[in-house]
């Protein structure tokens, strides 16, 4: 048995995970590091070299680059009271579980206020409205904890790919309520709108920039239009869609 115990959460940034994974190119690192996860029990260095087919000094080696990477653990098999000498050192996984999304993506945003929306809708309002009243909601508190914040970082950190499109346009490549938008692009399109206009509204950014529906293939549904006049920002419907949009542009036609 492992003297390691507990479990604990990846707290990585970004940057840290793509070294962990970076760190599994190796192929006898990788086959080392799924020899121990399937193994169901701290191995030594010797079990996972034979496993492996390599020698041990080498396995030692990318074990240690595993552990450094947070990948496995290590801790020391318990032996008998009457032996002697240093218990051995065994590897074993590590609890943290890595994910990866480049850009940096927030899946969970759209599923939790889906899920809010089943039972929390109000008499007077759909299940749909509920869902973009709850968006536009959970948009003014994330705003409000930004407030005075940089807009094009505080997008990123939510997971949208801002870019500068000229004409005061910023455009959105990606938005972390597209996984379901082409399956339900009514709903799941005015609920990414809702979201951005709550953001805007909070953080106080809405007085020169607003968030417009403007559906095009391969970003989000919505941009940002900036305005250098603080009472005149642009409408928040973009141009009509035309024949060549994808489904969520006519879905959304004004």
């Amino acid at each position: 048995m492992s003297e390691t115990s507990g479990s604990e959460e990846w707290s990585g940034s970004p940057g840290d995970t793509t070294a962990a994974l970076a760190v599994l190119g190796d192929e006898s690192r990788r086959r080392l590091f799924e020899y121990v996860r399937r193994a169901g029990r701290p191995v030594t260095r010797d079990e996972a070299s034979a496993a492996v087919g390599i020698s041990r000094k080498l396995a030692g080696f990318h074990l240690d680059k595993l552990v450094a990477a947070g990948l496995l653990r290590t801790g020391h098999a318990h032996r008998g009271a009457r032996r002697v000498g240093r218990a051995a050192k065994v590897y074993e996984p590590s609890p943290r579980t890595l994910r990866m999304s480049l850009p940096p993506r927030r899946h969970e945003l759209l599923s939790s206020l889906l899920s809010e929306a089943v039972t929390a809708h109000r008499p007077d309002e759909s299940a749909r409205e509920a869902a973009v009243r709850l968006a536009r909601e959970r948009g003014e508190e994330l705003g409000a904890e930004a407030r005075g914040a940089d807009l094009i970082a505080f997008l990123r950190s939510l997971g949208f790919e801002p870019a500068d499109a000229g004409g005061g346009r910023t455009v959105l490549h990606t938005c972390p309520f597209h996984p379901s938008s082409a399956h339900s692009a009514h709903l799941v399109c005015g609920m990414s709108h809702a979201f951005l206009r709550g953001c805007l509204a909070s953080s106080g950014h809405d007085r020169t920039t607003t968030a417009v529906l403007a559906p095009r293939p391969g970003r989000c549904c919505v941009e940002l239009r900036t305005t250098d006049r603080p009472d005149g920002a642009p409408d928040t419907v973009g141009p009509a869609p035309d024949a060549d949009d994808p489904p969520c542009a006519r879905d959304l036609r004004p």
